[in-house]
């Protein structure tokens, strides 16, 4: 029997297994680097041991280090949760040499899976060698770990070269691995895959089907089970193929057997070899804790012959702190709040308060809703979603409202270019208009104008917030009855509550306020000084970092003087173990480049100067 299990992960999924460990009377053990000495994984654990550093490769990738970590702690199991090392079978082996139980498939399986140029050849497919104009598109893709990094994908033969060196350097990053491999790009396919669950007794449940199409770089936002319209031999199909690969390898534990379905076919991708981001869909709809069966079958307890009956549909969405409208920027600050709606369930590994650095990957956390139907677990949980309290940085939660709410999406018809097609119309601003002036009158609570009874009228107050990234000014007045604005009945205002009356529609208002964030509802503002600096303006064409985060890449050949096109990639950061790419804004030249390779950057920080073409340098004056 397990008696101390230590989690090889941070974060959401370490805190999901301790939650399990805690109700099977199970001690736990958390590993953490120094960017996590604080994080809600180290707090959740029975007992916490430091990994010295901060980048994944000098911490959470170094299984020597968690090895000695587990014996140190007096740790008879190790659980690697997903990512980092839960594909790495010499993880898998150190683990098992060391005489502590691994809760995963055996090392062998891992080796045959876990890399994707292996696990297709076990299937009966071969990744294409030489590229042609023919062959593509293709997706450039890492053999090892998943998440959607070191993915790209290549329509032009001279993108070719870019896509393999950023995909080979993204990947080598986010799993100490850098081979990547091409395959066939399908566009506007479904990317359906089939939980498993095998004993070494040889019963391998296959636990239905999840259709997990709504991704953005190829990191999945929305996952559901079952798939939605898939007709019944297809899905049998999919259910056949997936136990016949755990066969295979003679597979033991939770695994993901994924597809891409179009026109009818099933096109075999991989076959994870742990547990993923989106089991709680799974079961919720089967009535499992996948993570108690882990534990049960690496004790040795045999599964029933048959898995239980599934029954509803669940939906889960992924929280992330990063801005769609922005090309995904992932954002860094505190999350001061975070909660949802009775009924809907919440995996986190943030807790209120803790900060989100520029380390990992920036997902919050998962939103889970179970009901006895599709149209009934959708409508759950975009409500639960709308009104959930999430104070902190930009994040995708009008995103996923709107995906949710999508008439492609309620008619089960989606496919992976679903955010291809729609992402402009999903990202487009709707601020409250009323939500500013709330902030300004639960601002003014209490601030009266008058020292005594004066028979002059109050002259209006004027305060300008950032609304979805648009500037607004907003006026409001004392009164003897209290605050007033024009077109507006103000019914109550005090610091946390502002009642309005507009057309005789009364709408209330919850107001929170974190130095110059304000929350207003589920809007977010930025409370803006009553003048601008006047010094704060930059120069046309200059390029500033959007987010904290590390020069990893400068484009070849690049100085001052430098003729460039617009467009032209020019230099690459890595931020929440993502690359993101800066562009030339228009045709011109570098006038001025501050970035280096390996150079710490925070956001605003000015990297380098486009002059466009169309503006000529000033001549005179002083410099």
């Amino acid at each position: 029997m397990i008696q101390t299990l230590l989690v090889a992960n941070r974060g959401e999924i370490a805190c999901r297994i301790f939650r399990t460990c805690s109700d099977l009377g199970i001690r736990t053990v958390a590993v953490y680097s120094d960017a996590d000495e604080h994080a809600l994984h180290t707090r959740r654990a029975d007992t916490a041991v430091r990994l010295p550093g901060a980048a994944p490769a000098d911490t959470y990738l170094r299984g020597d280090l968690i090895v000695k970590a587990a014996l140190a702690a007096g740790a008879d199991a190790v659980h690697p949760g997903y990512g980092f090392l839960s594909e790495n079978p010499d993880f898998a082996r150190a683990v098992l040499d060391a005489g502590l139980t691994w809760i995963g498939p055996s090392p062998e399986a891992i080796e045959a899976m876990a890399s994707k140029t292996r696990a297709k050849r076990l299937m009966g497919l071969e990744p294409p060698g030489e590229v042609t104009q023919g062959d593509l598109p293709v997706l450039v893709k890492a053999a090892a770990g998943g998440g959607g990094r070191g993915m790209r994908i290549v329509r032009r033969l001279d993108e070719l070269r870019d896509a393999l060196e950023g995909a080979r350097a993204e990947a080598a990053s986010a799993f100490g691995d850098g081979e990547v491999f091409m395959e066939p790009y399908i566009e506007n396919g479904r990317h359906i895959e089939v939980q498993i669950l095998a004993d070494t007794h040889g019963t391998v449940w296959p636990l239905g089907t999840r259709d997990c199409s709504l991704q953005r770089r190829h990191q999945k936002v929305i996952e559901e089970a079952p798939a939605p319209g898939l007709p019944e031999r297809l899905a049998r199909e999919l259910r056949t193929l997936a136990v016949r690969a755990a066969r295979a390898v003679s597979y033991v534990g939770a695994g993901t057997v994924e597809f891409l379905v179009a026109e009818g076919r099933a096109h075999f991708l991989e076959m994870n070899t742990r547990l993923q981001v989106e089991h709680p869909v799974t079961e919720a709809v089967f009535g499992l804790d996948l993570v108690a069966e882990q534990l049960r079958v690496a004790e040795g307890h045999a599964l029933e012959k048959d898995p239980p009956s599934p029954r509803g549909h669940a939906i889960e969405v992924r929280l992330y702190a990063e801005d769609p409208a922005r090309d995904w920027a992932p954002q860094t600050g505190t999350l001061h709040r975070l909660a949802v709606p009775p009924g809907v369930r919440l995996d986190t590994g943030y807790g209120d308060g803790d900060p989100i650095g520029v380390h990992y990957d920036p997902m919050l956390a998962k939103a889970v809703a179970h009901a006895p139907t599709r149209a009934e677990a959708v409508r759950r949980l975009a409500g639960a979603l709308e009104s959930a309290v999430i104070h902190g940085p930009a994040t995708n939660r009008d995103l996923l409202v709107r995906s949710l709410r999508h008439e492609e999406f309620t008619s089960g018809r989606m496919d992976t270019g679903f955010y291809d097609r729609h992402l402009a119309a999903l990202t487009t601003p709707a601020p409250d208009p009323l939500a500013p002036l709330a902030a300004a009158l639960a601002d003014a609570h209490g601030r009266s104008r008058f020292g005594g009874w004066r028979n002059v009228p109050s002259q209006d107050q004027a305060k300008r917030y950032e609304a979805a990234g648009e500037e607004t000014e907003v006026r409001y007045r004392h009164t003897r009855a209290g605050l007033a604005a024009d077109g507006v009945r103000v019914v109550h205002a005090d610091a946390g509550t502002v009642v309005l009356e507009v057309d005789g529609v009364r709408r209330e208002f919850a107001v929170t306020r974190y130095g110059d964030e304000v929350y207003v509802n589920a809007e977010r503002l930025i409370a803006l000084p009553r003048f601008p600096d006047p010094t704060a303006q930059l120069a046309p064409g200059s390029l500033v970092a959007p987010m904290p985060g590390t020069v990893v890449r400068v484009a070849e050949g690049l100085t001052e003087g430098a003729t460039v096109t617009a467009g032209q990639p020019l230099i690459w950061l890595e931020a929440m173990k993502m690359q993101h790419q800066i562009s030339a804004p228009a045709a011109g030249t570098l006038t001025s480049l501050h970035a280096e390779p390996g150079q710490q950057v925070e956001p605003g920080l000015l990297l380098a100067v486009v002059q466009p073409t169309h503006i000529q340098p000033a001549s005179g004056g002083i410099a």
